[in-house]
């Protein structure tokens, strides 16, 4: 392989001088799947590269006064799925005046044979490059993802750094759950979106759509300084961080009067008004998920102190039996898909879902349509939900996440799931012919000791008696799945120190040989686990500042990419681009990992506002090391977290009453 470095050297493919080049003479907005075509002989799996989706859609350049790429950094397979992503698409395109298409990381061979080729990053839906786009629109689920946006930059011919585009460049808009701390990537984007991104994209294609029908007055930065002053879109440019000389942050302030201080999130209420996806896109390529999809609440008030994606999405908002039903009829016609997927955080949570999954199953009994909850909490799961989702023949394993291996550690990360109730769900799933059950779990939590993940093994063990007793069979099946934690923005959990990979992977493999060396049960339990290592990486990205950008680069330029793939992944790599890039500062990996927070230091988001309250979110990390469990504010009274007060939104749920669904006419097979 060619990598960045070795073709570019310092990035000449990244000036603008180099844009006749990649677009070949041609003008802008122009196909360039005729120079792409002869690559595609040459490169694994290339019709992820083709488009030509069912639902796919591709509009007349000149018709758009704004022109959207939208990207999901990682491979296609992964990327043509993305809820986030589709739903933009159909928003966009929605707008008569308005085009989206998208884009998504090409492999390590078609980068290096679109490198000798000088053919630009390009959009699936029209081939177009990115560059002739007026907004990049990356969606971040993973800090992974951050090597392969500057591959793609690099590839469009845009600069990576943000400083050095002028007015005819794109911009580059990072949203998604790892934009709620894109300090890591400030000189790389131009913007960045936290929370819900349905309206959004329709405020960032107004303010851009009015600049250039005004004749785009004031250049590149009046267009940014209009994003800044809206209050809810982060420009890091306007911002200024200064530092303390033993490290920490100083302060970020803004850098103009018209700059807010604090930058606010999206919170799209009432979902019933935004039904999309409409018309699911249908890949020709095989993806991670061949389903229909359909988000039935967004938000979670469980309150686990780990989980960035359950804070973050505060409050909770959940679509009406009927809007579900909507959007799952449409959508099925629209793509002939066989299984619907009820999506959300935590779905069996909707207060209705006992309704909404037996009247789905009722409306397509006679289809060959399944549904499925893609997870289930151990106590919100009933074997009632389970035979009405498998009531289309299918059943396939019930997967739960107990997330501790000790009653102490799930009080720690406030996971009101006792053993009891664990091994009384799976008992009850056993019993009604269910034969395989998978765990989650995840090690390296604050305060976890040797004991509580050995304790995971034990409870695998009694899960594997408890089905053997209650079926009186021998083919009960668990598999335990270890994930490592990491400590993410606007969680309690953002002051904790990270566990070291050493120790990390120590404690699994006690925990592999615990289960191994059981004659009685340890053929019975599958152990799936991933080394400490990249959540090492993974938590210097997630909790750093701007100075990991240059790790960032520095891990690129040295080849750095599909870093969420353990077969592309380089810990060595990574750690010898944060020693050269940390040379002469008094931090390094283990200052932004390892290291525990004080109450009273600048953390890089704080001037980020997900409506958490600061002090209750340290109130709450108390509560973790004292071991103390809080309920879901759903059913309780308030706990004052912040978010609806500061917002101005509330809780969504049910009842709607609505119990019954029409049966329309379903055609056979879906």
């Amino acid at each position: 392989m060619i990598y960045a470095d070795a073709l570019i050297g310092a990035g000449p493919l990244a000036t603008l001088e180099c844009m006749t080049d990649l677009r070949a003479g041609r003008p802008i907005g122009a196909s360039h799947f005729d120079r792409l075509e002869p690559l595609l002989a040459h490169v694994a799996k290339p019709i992820q590269y083709v488009g030509g989706e069912v639902n796919a859609v591709t509009k007349e350049w000149d018709s758009a006064e704004v022109r959207w790429a939208l990207m999901y950094p990682d491979a296609y397979e992964v990327g043509a799925p993305n809820q986030g992503i589709q739903i933009l698409y159909e928003v966009l395109n929605e707008q008569q005046d308005i085009l989206a298409e998208r884009s998504y990381a090409v492999w390590p061979d078609l980068e290096e044979a679109m490198r000798a080729a000088a053919v630009p990053q390009f959009t699936v839906d029209g081939h177009r490059a990115l560059g002739d786009f007026d907004l990049i629109g990356i969606s971040f689920a993973t800090e992974l993802g951050y090597t392969n946006m500057l591959t793609a930059l690099d590839l469009a011919g845009i600069p990576v750094h943000a400083k050095d585009r002028d007015l005819d460049t794109p911009l580059v808009v990072a949203g998604g759950h790892a934009a709620f701390n894109p300090e890591p990537i400030a000189d790389f984007i131009d913007v960045a979106v936290l929370g819900d991104g349905e309206e959004a994209v329709l405020l960032i294609s107004g303010i851009v759509r009015q600049w250039k029908g005004e004749g785009r007055p004031g250049g590149r930065h009046e267009l940014l300084m209009r994003l800044a002053r809206t209050g809810s879109l982060y420009v890091p440019a306007l911002y200024e961080v200064t530092y303390l000389v033993d490290g920490r942050i100083q302060r970020v302030v803004p850098m103009h009067p018209e700059v807010p201080w604090r930058v606010a999130k999206h919170t799209l209420m009432d979902l019933d008004e935004w039904s999309y996806p409409k018309a699911p896109l249908v890949p020709l390529a095989e993806t991670v998920h061949e389903r229909m999809s359909v988000e039935i609440f967004r938000g979670c008030t469980r309150g686990c102190r780990f989980c960035q994606a359950g804070m973050i999405t505060r409050p909770v908002r959940e679509r009406s039996i009927t809007g579900v039903a909507e959007i799952v009829q449409r959508g099925l016609e629209a793509t002939g898909f066989e299984e619907v997927g009820l999506l959300s955080l935590s779905s069996a949570d909707h207060s209705e879902i006992g309704d909404i999954a037996k009247n789905l199953a009722d409306r397509y009994e006679d289809s060959q349509t399944s549904l499925s909850l893609p997870s289930t909490r151990v106590d919100a799961f009933n074997v009632d939900l389970a035979n009405e989702l498998s009531r289309g023949g299918r059943r396939s394993g019930l997967t739960f996440a107990p997330e501790g291996g000790s009653e102490r550690m799930r009080k720690v990360i406030n996971k009101q799931v006792t053993e009891e109730d664990l091994i009384r769900t799976v008992t009850t799933a056993y019993a009604s012919g269910w034969r395989h059950v998978k765990l989650y779990f995840m090690c390296g939590l604050p305060t976890e000791t040797d004991d509580d993940v050995l304790q995971i093994a034990s409870l695998a063990k009694e899960v594997i008696k408890a089905g053997r007793e209650i079926s009186g069979r021998r083919d009960i099946k668990c598999t335990v799945s270890i994930g490592g934690f990491v400590p993410k923005p606007h969680t309690p959990f953002q002051w904790a120190s990270q566990l070291d990979h050493e120790t990390t992977d120590a404690r699994l493999m006690k925990l592999k040989d615990a289960i191994r060396s059981d004659r009685e049960y340890g053929k019975a339990i599958g152990l799936r686990y991933h080394d400490g290592k990249p959540g090492i990486v993974e938590g210097l990205l997630s909790r750093g500042d701007r100075r990991v950008g240059r790790v960032i680069e520095t891990a690129w330029r040295a080849g750095a990419r599909f870093d969420g793939w353990s077969e592309h992944f380089s810990f060595d790599g990574w750690m010898a681009a944060a020693e050269d890039a940390f040379s002469g500062e008094v931090v390094d990996v283990d200052w932004f990992t390892t290291r525990e927070r004080e109450r009273t230091e600048v953390l890089p988001w704080d001037h980020l506002d997900s409506g958490l309250d600061s002090a209750w979110l340290w109130e709450d990390w108390q509560d973790a090391l004292d071991e103390v469990a809080v309920d879901d504010c759903r059913w309780t009274p308030c706990f004052d977290c912040g978010v609806c007060d500061q917002l101005g939104t509330e809780i969504q749920v049910g009842p709607t009453g609505v119990t019954t669904l029409p049966m329309p006419e379903v055609r056979a097979g879906g």
